[in-house]
């Protein structure tokens, strides 16, 4: 948890001033790249608001009425990150990139952006484009910082669970949390790129439809990105167990447990980020007593959480 929480204030830091610098840079130039970036950074930053709240609440205690806690609060923020925050933003970038790109790309002059129906006049005291791309560069440096802590605790789940890639830890893990801060890093360096591409094709042919076109592909990497984090989400809200093999380790444990003769049925899941629950039917040797049982179960137990961190539940019903 503790990981996760340092790479969610990491970029949430680093989006923020990302945000200020695009948005700044919008004003002076005009640019619907800078403005399209301006609410990719936006949607960020308020994407790390809402998975710090998931965090937070996620920390309560169990209780009656949530008996296996509130670990599920994190895949709820998270999937109102992908749906709300990613989609409207996304929608934003392309909406205005098209709209650009239908008038030939053309935007307001550099100076004089435009902005909810208000036009900004400012003096330049350089050259529009060279604002932008200090904008840009800067934005590069704050992200990378960002992107370079959130792979360095992905790299280290995917180290711990002997998961062979990006691929199938984008696909296992139940920490969403880290999961959505390096995706989203990842996006937001490309569309950094891809802004910066733009303005500079723009730049050197004369022709602002590639500054307009990099809105769209802008909008367009934004609201893909809502979609598979949203999938994502929907595994894990609705109850996904631990990977088979993982699961049959776990089995393995409770079988060559001295007393148990059997495993009746065992089952996985997840309740919350890096928190999982095991449930169990297991045949113990007929000749134990009850108070032999009890002294296996906490063993069982005990052995369990020793095998995978993640194992923070277990019931075990015994079968004499």
């Amino acid at each position: 948890m503790a990981g996760s929480t340092g790479v969610v204030i990491a970029a949430m830091i680093a989006n923020g001033g990302i945000a200020v610098l695009k948005f700044f840079g919008f004003l002076l130039t005009g640019s619907p790249s800078m403005l399209a970036e301006t609410y990719h950074s936006i949607s960020d930053t308020g994407n790390q608001v809402l998975l710090l709240v998931g965090i937070k609440y996620s920390e309560q205690e169990a209780s009656e009425t949530h008996p296996f806690g509130y670990g599920k609060a994190q895949f709820f923020y998270a999937f109102l990150v992908s749906v709300l925050l990613f989609g409207i933003a996304g929608w934003e970038s392309l909406k205005h990139g098209l709209e650009k790109v239908s008038h030939g790309g053309h935007a307001t002059e550099a100076g004089a952006a435009e902005f909810l129906g208000y036009t900004v006049d400012v003096a330049l005291p350089v050259e529009a484009f060279w604002v932008n791309v200090a904008v840009l560069l800067g934005g590069i440096t704050f992200e990378l910082y960002a992107f370079v802590k959130a792979r360095k605790e992905l790299i280290r789940q995917m180290g711990t669970y002997g998961w062979s890639g990006y691929r199938e830890a984008f696909s296992r893990t139940s920490d969403l949390t880290t999961l959505t801060a390096f995706t989203e890093d990842s996006v937001a360096l490309v569309g950094l790129v891809v802004a910066l591409v733009g303005i500079v094709a723009s730049r050197v042919t004369g022709n602002p439809i590639y500054d307009a076109a990099g809105a769209v592909v802008i909008g367009v990497l934004l609201m893909v990105f809502a979609v598979a984090l949203a999938v994502e989400n929907k595994r894990l809200i609705v109850g996904e167990s631990v990977a088979e093999e993982v699961e049959d380790e776990l089995r393995a444990v409770v079988e060559n447990h001295e007393s148990v003769a059997h495993v009746d049925d065992l089952r996985t899941m997840f309740v919350g980020s890096q928190t999982l629950l095991v449930t169990a039917n297991v045949s113990f040797d007929p000749e134990l007593v009850t108070g032999d049982v009890d002294e296996d179960l906490a063993e069982i137990e005990r052995k369990l959480k020793a095998a995978d961190e993640r194992v923070t539940i277990v019931y075990i019903q015994p079968e004499l």
